[in-house]
């Protein structure tokens, strides 16, 4: 249970917030008018306000208590750095600042003038940073002077647990005392968690609970697997609970992946637990908007090229203008992927015969001087051209601008289990791939720069891979 010292420090802080943002702002209103004085502040009060005035006060402290609330998460977390409690400050008076600025355009109140919010923005970042650290300073004082001290037992014996031990006792301002480890091993107890250190193993993971009626304990730190040790961390987090002690867990690096992509749902009267949810839903829009704008712009700009292209296809040699071909997409969604037709018209018939001449390892097939190749489908296959017709299919959403490529059936049915991630989002024009040597690339390669795509996926990776692609397809890097 929290103290009632940690609960009168947390509401402390919340009202203080509060006032200085109000403060700052009736001194800057005060002061800033040509020759304004506190009497300002009388006039302002003294005046009859209309309900819209009224409403537009009660939105701004109310939008201001709810933007310091969820930005700065009021709590007595020992393990917030200072850095990330600044920087909290600092995205809440900017959104609060903001939030004072619409108010003031939206009613049109002459007497919030820019001047007066950037001065209001200012005092309030500058002095809630000042009161984190100086509240940081007191802290660390009285915990480095022994009070306000917890006692912290590690669940786990292993070096991933003794490394953070160790991080913790060399930061006195935490005012966290590792008391000793509860291992696995009975024979372990009393001892010495490893011949280097002085911390006991107080008890084993099977009589955890008899350890906790009787010893002394603020905090659980847990330091076990979650893929191997589920149970154990399930049954520490009740017995925690029950007792009314902190329970933290300290996932491996193979833990978080999963960890950080969870979310607690309702559903009716039922919770529903749901992991991998894309939670990027902004960058997802943005990113749509992107390919809808920018294939929009492009086949208006590059329609008559591509009706040039066309026109040679159909008079020098035999077959359609495009080239219709079933790709997979988005989590094994099959569709027609456009293109325009750069081999004779019987192409994927000869394909077979021309299997031992495959130059790429892997389930893909290429050939450098592809037989099937017609001479002006050589030229739009150097360009990229004959990608162009693609942009329909992102118009269609069936594809992105930027995404690994869509592959074959025949090639999805020969991946290993990992190639299979990039089959999670959906393909697209181009790709880390595309912009580092395409056919010089090895399969394996190839596979492992899609799943860093997929991994490491943000618009700006998109722009810079967009920015990229132009001078690869201008220079013919890797095509073939």
């Amino acid at each position: 249970m929290m103290r009632l010292r940690h609960k009168l420090l947390i509401q402390g802080f919340r009202i203080f917030d509060q006032v200085l943002l109000v403060a700052a702002l009736a001194i800057w209103i005060a002061m800033i008018p040509e020759g304004g004085s506190f009497r300002y502040i009388h006039e302002l009060l003294s005046e009859t306000y209309g309900w819209r005035e009224i409403l537009g006060l009660a939105g701004l402290v109310l939008g201001w208590m709810v933007i310091f609330n969820y930005i700065i998460h009021y709590d007595a977390n020992r393990f917030t750095t200072l850095t990330s409690s600044i920087w909290a400050i600092v995205k809440a008076t900017t959104c609060a600042a903001f939030l004072l600025f619409v108010l003031g355009t939206g009613l049109e109140i002459s007497k919030l003038p820019a001047k007066v919010i950037l001065y209001f923005w200012a005092t309030t970042t500058l002095a809630g940073i000042a009161s984190r650290i100086v509240l940081r300073w007191i802290l660390t004082a009285v915990r480095k002077s022994g009070f306000n001290c917890r006692q912290v037992v590690f669940v786990g014996t292993d070096a991933h647990a003794l490394g953070l031990a160790r991080d913790i006792e060399s930061h006195p301002e935490l005012g966290c005392r590792v008391v000793g480890f509860i291992g696995s091993d009975e024979k372990a107890i009393g001892k010495p968690v490893i011949e280097s250190a002085t911390w006991p193993v107080l008890a084993s993971i099977d009589n955890i609970q008899a350890f906790l009626e009787k010893g002394s304990v603020d905090e659980i730190i847990i330091c076990l697997s979650i893929k191997e040790d589920f149970n154990h961390i399930f049954r520490v987090f009740e017995l925690c609970r029950e007792l009314g002690v902190v329970v933290r867990l300290i996932p491996r690096e193979s833990d978080l992946t999963v960890l950080s992509r969870l979310q607690i749902e309702s559903f009716g009267e039922f919770r529903v637990v749901t992991f991998f949810r894309e939670r990027l839903l902004l960058q997802l829009l943005v990113k749509r908007i992107m390919d809808v704008v920018i294939s929009v712009c492009a086949l208006i700009i590059l329609s008559p090229l591509m009706l040039i292209i066309a026109a040679i296809i159909k008079f020098t040699s035999a077959g359609g203008v495009f080239f219709v071909q079933e790709r997979i997409g988005m989590n094994r969604r099959k569709f027609k992927l456009l293109k325009f037709r750069s081999m004779c018209a019987d192409a994927e018939a000869r394909k077979k015969d021309l299997a031992a001449a495959n130059e790429m390892d892997g389930p893909v097939f290429k050939i450098k001087n592809d037989p099937r190749i017609t001479p002006i489908g050589r030229f739009i296959r150097k360009t990229s051209i004959d990608e162009l017709p693609q942009l329909i299919n992102v118009l269609k959403g069936e594809m992105s601008l930027v995404v690994p490529r869509p592959p074959l059936p025949s090639e999805v049915d020969q991946y290993e289990w990992l190639h299979r991630r990039r089959l999670s989002i959906k393909p697209g024009i181009t790709c880390l791939w595309q912009v580092s040597g395409r056919n010089t690339v090895t399969f394996r390669r190839w596979m492992e720069m899609d799943k860093e795509y997929v991994e490491n996926w943000s618009i700006w990776l998109d722009v810079k891979i967009l920015a990229r692609t132009l001078p690869v397809v201008l220079l013919r890097h890797g095509a073939s």
